[in-house]
């Protein structure tokens, strides 16, 4: 993590992202803009919370761990997109972890002053209660669709997400063969079943898989075949 000491682009994404009606000036005053690395972890499941994030540049993907150590993804996140917000809201340590997939721009509020010039404010209120209940309403829609895809779906989807982001047509992502072990668990399906589907993605020229790592080779082959990402 990083902070970037440059108002001017902060003001650019509270513009962008019409953030302004929404952060009183009082509140701006308080706000600092950080960059997180690609892979870099921005925040673990069960520390504390005392900061909302705000995403304004990048690709965040959202995972929990089970009290077996298993993980299991939540979803992949892009502008804008709130983190903190329902542990704000509760109260709470952070529920899940979250990652960088690509280079991220974050815009951090300390919850002091959220508390203090915010609380009061309806339209940061209705901002938030708007972000929480879409998270809810993707979240229930998700576990109950995610295990009903075959795995073929589930991993074109994942590597549809760590692969690429829209925002940045820089960034071109790819999967370790070192974490096929965790990309098992984060798509619910066993270590050896995810080889037999990267073969036979390889073997459809969808992807190859090289040099200890699996590049995607027809990103539109893979879309067809995930019809609409079901982790985004």
């Amino acid at each position: 993590m990083k902070e970037i000491q440059d108002q001017g682009l902060l003001q650019t994404y509270l513009q962008k992202h019409q953030l302004e009606q929404i952060l009183i000036e009082p509140l701006r005053a308080q706000l600092s803009l950080y960059s997180f690395a690609q892979g870099e972890t921005i925040c673990f499941k069960g520390d504390p919370s005392e900061s909302l994030y705000v995403l304004v540049k990048g690709k965040l993907k959202i995972y929990t761990t089970t009290a077996e150590g298993k993980t299991l993804i939540i979803s992949f996140k892009t502008p804008l997109e709130l983190i903190g917000d329902v542990e704000y809201i509760q109260g709470t340590e952070l529920l899940n972890t979250v990652e960088a997939v690509s280079p991220v721009h974050m815009i951090c509020i300390p919850y002091r002053w959220l508390k203090k010039y915010g609380q009061n404010h309806p339209p940061l209120l209705q901002f938030l209660l708007e972000i929480i209940t879409q998270k809810f309403y993707r979240k229930s829609d998700f576990l109950s669709l995610n295990l009903m895809h075959p795995v073929e779906v589930r991993l074109a989807s994942y590597l549809l997400s760590i692969t690429y982001d829209e925002s940045d047509p820089q960034f071109t992502g790819q999967l370790s063969t070192i974490n096929l072990v965790d990309t098992a668990n984060f798509i619910s399906t066993s270590y050896r079943h995810l080889n037999r589907v990267i073969q036979k993605f390889c073997q459809q020229g969808l992807t190859e898989r090289s040099k200890g790592y699996i590049l995607v080779k027809d990103r539109e082959g893979l879309s067809r075949l995930a019809h609409r990402n079901i982790y985004e």
